[in-house]
Protein backbone atom coordinates (compact mmCIF):
# COMPACT_ATOMS: atom_id res chain seq x y z
CA UNK A 1 0.00 0.00 0.00
CA UNK A 2 1.28 3.39 -0.78
CA UNK A 3 1.55 5.91 1.94
CA UNK A 4 1.59 9.61 1.53
CA UNK A 5 2.57 11.94 4.29
CA UNK A 6 0.17 14.84 4.28
CA UNK A 7 1.38 18.17 2.97
CA UNK A 8 4.60 16.78 1.60
CA UNK A 9 3.15 16.62 -2.35
CA UNK A 10 6.15 17.49 -4.33
CA UNK A 11 6.16 20.87 -5.77
CA UNK A 12 5.35 19.75 -9.82
CA UNK A 13 6.76 23.64 -11.03
CA UNK A 14 10.19 22.77 -9.95
CA UNK A 15 12.43 21.84 -12.26
CA UNK A 16 15.83 20.07 -10.41
CA UNK A 17 18.72 18.40 -11.27
CA UNK A 18 18.89 14.57 -10.61
CA UNK A 19 22.25 13.87 -9.59
CA UNK A 20 21.92 10.27 -8.85
CA UNK A 21 19.95 9.18 -11.81
CA UNK A 22 22.43 11.27 -13.58
CA UNK A 23 25.73 10.89 -15.51
CA UNK A 24 27.20 14.25 -15.64
CA UNK A 25 25.33 16.65 -14.18
CA UNK A 26 21.85 15.22 -14.16
CA UNK A 27 20.18 17.59 -16.09
CA UNK A 28 18.78 15.41 -18.88
CA UNK A 29 17.59 13.06 -15.89
CA UNK A 30 16.09 16.12 -14.36
CA UNK A 31 14.48 17.08 -17.23
CA UNK A 32 13.25 13.20 -17.84
CA UNK A 33 12.08 13.48 -14.36
CA UNK A 34 10.19 16.96 -14.69
CA UNK A 35 8.61 15.62 -17.99
CA UNK A 36 7.66 12.06 -17.39
CA UNK A 37 9.64 10.80 -19.68
CA UNK A 38 12.42 8.08 -20.11
CA UNK A 39 15.68 9.50 -18.91
CA UNK A 40 16.87 7.89 -22.20
CA UNK A 41 14.58 9.35 -24.56
CA UNK A 42 16.36 13.42 -22.98
CA UNK A 43 20.04 12.12 -23.30
CA UNK A 44 18.72 11.20 -27.22
CA UNK A 45 17.62 15.05 -27.45
CA UNK A 46 20.25 16.30 -25.62
CA UNK A 47 23.03 14.49 -28.30
CA UNK A 48 20.70 15.25 -31.61
CA UNK A 49 21.24 18.83 -30.28
CA UNK A 50 24.93 18.49 -29.44
CA UNK A 51 25.30 16.85 -32.96
CA UNK A 52 23.47 19.76 -35.01
CA UNK A 53 24.14 22.89 -32.60
CA UNK A 54 27.22 22.07 -30.61
CA UNK A 55 28.23 25.92 -28.76
CA UNK A 56 24.49 26.59 -27.95
CA UNK A 57 23.83 23.30 -26.56
CA UNK A 58 27.20 22.99 -24.35
CA UNK A 59 27.06 26.61 -22.86
CA UNK A 60 23.40 25.59 -22.25
CA UNK A 61 23.82 22.18 -20.77
CA UNK A 62 26.71 24.19 -18.69
CA UNK A 63 25.08 26.95 -17.72
CA UNK A 64 22.19 24.86 -16.43
CA UNK A 65 23.60 23.58 -13.31
CA UNK A 66 23.98 26.89 -12.30
CA UNK A 67 20.05 28.13 -12.41
CA UNK A 68 18.73 24.82 -12.14
CA UNK A 69 18.68 23.70 -8.15
CA UNK A 70 19.87 20.15 -7.27
CA UNK A 71 16.93 17.83 -6.95
CA UNK A 72 16.61 17.37 -2.85
CA UNK A 73 17.21 13.89 -1.29
CA UNK A 74 13.97 13.22 0.35
CA UNK A 75 11.82 14.81 -2.34
CA UNK A 76 10.01 11.99 -2.41
CA UNK A 77 9.21 8.93 0.47
CA UNK A 78 9.82 6.35 -1.50
CA UNK A 79 9.49 4.74 -5.23
CA UNK A 80 5.43 4.31 -4.91
CA UNK A 81 5.61 7.91 -4.27
CA UNK A 82 7.77 8.92 -7.19
CA UNK A 83 5.92 6.55 -9.31
CA UNK A 84 2.45 8.15 -8.48
CA UNK A 85 4.13 11.75 -8.86
CA UNK A 86 5.35 10.57 -11.90
CA UNK A 87 1.88 9.06 -13.40
CA UNK A 88 0.35 12.46 -12.06
CA UNK A 89 2.27 14.52 -14.24
CA UNK A 90 2.35 12.22 -17.36
CA UNK A 91 -1.42 10.80 -17.64
CA UNK A 92 -3.53 13.05 -15.30
CA UNK A 93 -6.87 12.06 -16.38
CA UNK A 94 -5.34 8.33 -15.98
CA UNK A 95 -4.76 9.41 -12.30
CA UNK A 96 -7.36 10.83 -11.58
CA UNK A 97 -9.92 7.76 -12.76
CA UNK A 98 -7.68 5.47 -10.64
CA UNK A 99 -8.23 7.62 -8.11
CA UNK A 100 -12.16 7.93 -8.11
CA UNK A 101 -12.18 3.96 -8.85
CA UNK A 102 -10.11 3.66 -5.39
CA UNK A 103 -12.29 6.07 -3.35
CA UNK A 104 -15.38 4.03 -4.93
CA UNK A 105 -14.07 0.97 -3.56
CA UNK A 106 -13.56 2.52 -0.24
CA UNK A 107 -17.26 3.80 -0.11
CA UNK A 108 -18.49 0.43 -1.09
CA UNK A 109 -16.45 -1.33 1.80
CA UNK A 110 -17.63 1.56 4.30
CA UNK A 111 -20.88 0.89 3.51
CA UNK A 112 -20.69 -2.64 4.16
CA UNK A 113 -18.98 -2.14 7.76
CA UNK A 114 -22.33 0.56 8.28
CA UNK A 115 -24.65 -2.02 7.17
CA UNK A 116 -22.82 -4.55 9.84
CA UNK A 117 -22.54 -2.25 12.73
CA UNK A 118 -25.95 -1.36 12.09
CA UNK A 119 -27.72 -4.80 12.17
CA UNK A 120 -29.24 -6.78 14.57
CA UNK A 121 -26.67 -9.30 13.58
CA UNK A 122 -23.82 -7.00 14.82
CA UNK A 123 -25.79 -6.61 18.31
CA UNK A 124 -26.19 -10.44 18.65
CA UNK A 125 -22.81 -11.34 18.51
CA UNK A 126 -21.85 -8.56 20.68
CA UNK A 127 -24.00 -9.54 23.19
CA UNK A 128 -22.98 -13.36 22.92
CA UNK A 129 -19.24 -12.13 23.53
CA UNK A 130 -20.31 -10.12 26.77
CA UNK A 131 -22.08 -13.45 27.86
CA UNK A 132 -18.99 -15.34 27.21
CA UNK A 133 -16.62 -13.34 29.18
Amino acid sequence: MIEYRTGTAPRRSRLYRDTREGKILGVCAGLADYFGVETWVVRAIALIALVMFTIPTLIAYFAAPLVIKEKPRDFYGSRDEEGFWRGVRTEPSETAGALRHKFRDIERRMRAIEAYVTSREFSLNRDFRDLES
